[in-house]
């Protein structure tokens, strides 16, 4: 009992394509409002602010690690680099 689904009639639409004659696109933009102009003025100038303190935060523990680390240290002299090559033995004659 197979069933065939009912096909519904393929409707036909003639159509005519119409023209419309060129015409000139207005590109102005609509002015902006002062309230949007001082807004981005503002997160301009908070992000400018932040960057800045960041900045000189950073310069400021860095200064005051390295004066530390003056204090604690003595005077290096000379400086000089080692290859080490170290091996772990085990048991002899096993």
């Amino acid at each position: 009992m197979s069933r065939e689904p009912e096909q519904e009639p393929i409707e036909v639409v003639d159509g005519v394509v119409v023209l419309d004659a060129p015409r000139e696109v207005d590109r102005q933009r609509p002015p902006l409002s002062p309230m949007l102009v001082q807004t981005a003025a503002a997160m301009g100038v908070s992000m400018v602010a932040g960057a800045t303190a960041v900045a000189l935060v950073h310069r400021r523990r860095t200064r005051r690690i390295a004066r530390s680390r003056r204090k604690t240290l003595a005077p290096v002299v000379a400086s000089r680099s080692f290859l080490i090559d170290v091996h772990v033995l085990g048991e002899r004659g096993k």
